[in-house]
């Protein structure tokens, strides 16, 4: 019979050896109760993994020495099991609060931040026009505007073929150069929200060094990162500006990264202002004085001839 603590015999147990007359009688010892059977019993109410570890150890020395406890060591590792169930249950559901809490505090924000947030950016600094929702190099008589996404392969196709003449032209004036960085490939940056940080980063280096503008995209689209990667790390865009002042803490504060996203939403809500376009239909869309250029991304010379044709030659 199986007992949860020591036994006592009720009467003198006569070992077979002794049972010839003659012989004196012997008593026996009970068995005593395994201890750790005990300890897993115990410690199951308020560490289930002890006891569940406790009392499978104990079971296994019940099975061998034949001590008693086995009841305890069995109760022992359920109340274990069930004691480390619900622990696990609390903990998911803290987890899942603070989750649930943080993913609030992002999309809505606490009073404090809504309070304090910084202002969208307005005016004019360096060749960043805030107003007008994109940055400017050159003063000529013909506007080209080039909407494009840092992450866009195509992109840095038509700026290999086209982003040297067009940033000479704009430096020598003959034409006005207006660049849309957008942000939509966001979602093929494997979480880093690339586009957003590279439209940021050059928004950095159009405000402080604004003669380095159509230079730094033009790095930026010689070491653009390949679709469902992470892109350059804010330590490498930084390096990249070729501008004399730092970009560092700009990039690193996003100071222009909510701006960025919202000529994004613009552009593609529509309408494209001074074009005929609802909005922007990709990825390059360069508009020469509104009208839309539909050639060769690739074939400087089909584009020279549509920009040659708004200057009446």
């Amino acid at each position: 019979m199986t007992s949860t603590g020591p036994e006592q015999p009720d009467q003198p147990v006569v070992p077979a050896s002794s049972a010839e007359p003659g012989v004196g009688t012997a008593f026996a010892q009970a068995p005593k109760t395994n201890s750790l059977a005990i300890v897993a019993f115990a410690s199951s109410f308020f560490i289930g993994v002890v006891g569940i570890i406790t009392g499978y150890i104990a079971l296994g020395q019940i099975k061998k020495t034949g001590e008693t406890g086995r009841g305890m060591a069995l109760a022992g590792v359920i109340i274990g099991w069930v004691q480390s169930a619900v622990v696990a249950l609390a903990v998911g559901l803290v987890v899942l609060l603070a989750a649930t809490g943080a993913a609030f505090v992002t999309q809505n924000g606490t009073a404090t931040d809504v309070q304090t947030a910084d202002p969208m950016p307005t005016g004019q600094i360096g060749a960043a026009d805030f107003d007008s929702g994109y940055l400017i190099v050159g003063s000529g008589p013909v506007t080209i505007d080039v909407y494009f996404d840092p992450m866009c392969p195509y992109c840095a196709q038509f700026e290999e073929a086209n982003g040297a003449s067009l940033a000479l032209a704009a430096t020598n004036d003959a034409i006005t150069l207006r660049l849309h960085s957008l942000t939509f490939l966001d979602r093929v940056s494997a979480g880093t929200d690339y586009s957003t940080r590279a439209s940021s980063a050059l928004t950095c280096e159009a405000t402080l060094n604004p003669k380095s503008t159509l230079d730094y995209v033009a790095v930026l689209f010689a070491n653009q990162p390949a679709e469902n990667t992470a892109g350059l790390s804010d330590d490498e865009l930084v390096s990249l500006a070729p501008g004399t002042a730092s970009i560092a803490d700009c990039v690193a504060g996003a100071e222009y990264a909510a701006w960025s996203q919202a000529n994004t939403e613009r552009a593609l809500a529509g309408p494209i202002p001074g074009s005929e376009l609802p909005s922007i239909p990709g990825t390059p869309t360069v508009l020469v004085d509104g009208a839309q250029y539909q050639g060769s991304l690739t074939d400087p010379v089909e584009f020279a001839q549509f920009v040659s044709a708004a200057f009446g030659q």
